[in-house]
């Protein structure tokens, strides 16, 4: 059974250092997600592996940043964690706290949902 520490561990690897294949590693076949990115195309659920990676590049190409486990808790089908985000966002210094919650099924991640505390206005274009 995946634990969600695994699963954030490998989230956060993607990232931080663009290097997905762990994560992918971990999904199911039906993998999908859902982002709150204030842009088109972002703005509903995402389908499959080709796609996460799609995120991977985009955030790393307008935010480069550390993540940092706040407070995790699971069971059986889901694993949340509450976490911050900071570095540079489009030049500028940037911290956010966000919860991001898996589900699971069996030893595999099926999808997941971030939550965001605080509006993304820092990803449109300045």
């Amino acid at each position: 059974m995946i634990t969600t520490h695994e699963a954030f561990d490998a989230f956060k690897r993607a990232l931080e250092t663009g290097h997905t294949a762990d994560f992918l590693h971990k999904v199911t076949d039906d993998f999908h997600f859902f982002v709150p990115l204030p842009l088109e195309g972002w703005n509903r659920k995402q389908l499959g592996r080709e796609r996460f990676e799609e995120l991977v590049r985009f955030e790393r190409s307008v935010f480069q940043m550390l993540l940092t486990p706040l407070i995790e808790l699971e069971n059986e089908s889901y694993g949340m964690v509450v976490f911050s985000s900071e570095g540079m966002l489009n030049g500028r210094p940037f911290r956010n706290e966000l919860t991001i919650v898996f589900e699971f099924e069996k030893d595999r991640i099926r999808s997941f949902r971030e939550y965001v505390g605080m509006p993304l206005k820092n990803y449109e274009t300045p």
